[in-house]
C-alpha cells in the first residue's frame, strides 16, 4: 500500500513537488496538473514522480457528464475524455469522476439519480468516455457517492457488468457509501463487503472518516481520518492485502498542517503492514 495526500504542496518545479511529498513519507500522489498543460510540463511531473518513487494514483475529471444542458454535457464529456487520455499518458492508476446527475447541483442527491433510466445514462456516458480513449495502462473509475449510482458495492458490481469495458474500474471511497446506521455502526463488516465484492477491480482508495452527529434524524458528518468511527486500521489491512501498491490517498482537509497531522496518524496505523 502506498499512502499519499490530495494536497499539492507549494513548489516551484516538478522536482520540488515530488521531493516535498517524498519528504513527508508519501509514496503515491494525485497528478497535480490537467490536460491543458504543455506536454513538457506534464512529462516533467511524470519524471519527478518516478525519480522519487511516487505512484501516480489518479487524475481527476471532476465535472458533471450528465448535465441537463446539452452544451454543458458535451463540454464535460470532452473534459472527461481528455483527462482520461492524460491519465493514460502519465500512467495513472485511474482517471476518477463521479457519475453525475441531471439535477441542479453537480454532485447532489435527487430521485432521478436512481432507476433504470439513470443507470442507462451512466452506462452510456461511461462507455462514450472510455471508447473515445481506449486506454490500456489506465482506467476510468467512478467514485461512489451517498446518493447516486454507485452507492453500494453491489451497485458498483452491477454497473461494471452493465458497462462491460475492461478499462472501467473501481475507485473506492468507503466513507461516501456509509449512508445508513448499519454501515456506520458495523463499518468493519461493510469494509469486508467492499473488498470482497470489488477487490480485484479497485485501482485507488480515498481515506477520510465519518462521525455520527448527536441530533435527529440520522446525521453523518465527514471528518478527518482518525477523527471518526471508521476502522481505519482494518481499511488499511484490506487495501494492503488487495494490492501492496494500492494508493491510499488522504483527502478533504483544509490546510497543509492538517494534512501533515492526519498523514502521521495514518502512517502510524499502517507502519507494520
Amino acid at each position: 500500500m502506498r499512502i499519499g495526500i490530495s494536497h499539492v504542496p507549494r513548489h516551484d518545479s516538478p522536482a520540488e513537488w515530488a521531493a516535498a511529498l517524498s519528504a513527508l513519507g508519501c509514496r503515491a500522489a494525485v497528478f497535480p496538473c490537467n490536460h491543458r498543460e504543455s506536454d513538457a510540463k506534464i512529462d516533467a511531473y511524470v519524471a519527478a514522480a518516478k525519480d522519487h518513487d511516487l505512484l501516480i494514483a489518479e487524475v481527476g475529471a471532476w465535472c458533471n457528464p450528465l448535465h441537463a444542458d446539452p452544451a454543458e454535457r458535451a463540454k464535460n464529456l470532452r473534459y472527461c475524455q481528455d483527462q482520461l487520455a492524460l491519465a493514460e499518458h502519465v500512467g495513472a492508476r485511474c482517471c476518477v469522476n463521479i457519475a453525475g446527475t441531471t439535477g441542479e447541483i453537480w454532485d447532489g442527491g435527487y430521485v432521478e439519480n436512481y432507476g433504470p433510466e439513470a443507470l442507462q445514462r451512466v452506462v452510456e456516458t461511461t462507455r462514450v468516455i472510455i471508447d473515445a480513449v481506449q486506454p490500456t495502462r489506465s482506467c476510468y473509475a467512478l467514485e461512489p457517492m451517498p446518493w447516486m449510482i454507485p452507492s453500494s458495492p453491489a451497485e458498483y458490481s452491477d454497473l461494471m457488468q452493465a458497462v462491460d469495458r475492461q478499462a472501467f474500474a473501481v475507485h473506492l471511497d468507503v466513507v461516501n457509501m456509509i449512508n445508513c446506521p448499519q454501515r456506520y455502526f458495523f463499518n468493519r463488516d461493510f469494509l469486508d463487503e467492499c473488498f470482497r465484492v470489488l477487490g480485484p477491480h479497485i485501482r485507488s482508495c480515498h481515506v477520510k472518516d465519518v462521525r455520527l452527529e448527536r441530533h435527529l434524524t440520522f446525521n453523518l458528518k465527514e471528518v478527518a481520518a482518525g477523527d471518526g468511527a471508521l476502522d481505519l486500521r482494518h481499511y488499511a489491512e484490506l487495501a494492503h492485502a488487495c494490492d501492496q501498491d494500492m494508493p491510499f490517498i488522504i483527502e478533504h482537509l483544509s490546510s497543509a498542517d492538517e494534512y501533515h497531522r492526519v498523514l502521521k496518524t495514518v502512517q502510524a496505523l499502517t507502519n507494520l503492514l
